[in-house]
């Protein structure tokens, strides 16, 4: 097992970089959307270049960014149930649904997006827009969005079953615990505002 959360951290750790510098293209993609907004008003010149380019971007992160999300929690769930539920029940929900439902939907992803990625790859699809970009480099975002969630999901697998052995701490704890010092700091910066008004 020990072996099993080695790869696991080193599953982490690689998605949370990629995660993080990945983030930053939202970034790129505002500047973008703002000078081509600037430009179309002022000088009455479009680009659908950079218009399909901020689609990317977005693309870029929602999908290849989707492996950090999950890895720290951020992914729809229901909280309010969850974290009331006992911790037994939890970690069989989580081992449940991540083999049976997240498992199975990476590979059925990544089986049916290679052979999409690889026909607009090969013909050099081109956007239906004058000027705009190729979208085969779009569609391979697919490919590599469902390899790195289908590595990630396999983490949390791991890192499940860890929790059920109690070789790990129970994450929902942890979460909680920074939750309850985040609202304990933001109740002691009101009261130090409102003794500061008074």
């Amino acid at each position: 097992m020990q072996t099993l959360l080695k790869l696991s951290r080193g599953i982490d750790s690689f998605t949370t970089v990629i995660g993080r510098w990945l983030s930053w293209l939202i970034v790129i993609a505002v500047i973008i959307s703002s000078a081509n907004a600037t430009i179309r008003k002022i000088f009455d010149v479009s680009s659908n270049a950079y218009l399909e380019l901020q689609w990317v971007l977005f693309g870029v992160v929602f999908l290849l960014c989707s492996p950090w999300a999950l890895l720290n929690g951020d992914h729809i769930k229901i909280d309010i149930v969850n974290h009331h539920l006992p911790l037994k029940v939890r970690s069989w929900i989580d081992l449940i649904g991540h083999v049976f439902f997240l498992l199975p939907f990476c590979i059925v992803l990544l089986w049916t997006s290679i052979p999409f990625f690889l026909v607009s790859y090969h013909q050099n699809e081109q956007s239906f827009s004058a000027g705009g970009l190729p979208q085969w480099p779009a569609k391979s975002l697919l490919v590599i969005a469902s390899a790195l969630l289908l590595v990630q999901a396999i983490s949390e697998i791991i890192k499940r079953v860890a929790v059920m052995r109690g070789l790990l701490p129970d994450p929902n704890k942890l979460a909680l615990s920074a939750q309850e010092q985040a609202a304990a700091e933001a109740a002691r910066l009101a009261e130090a505002i409102s003794s500061e008004t008074h």
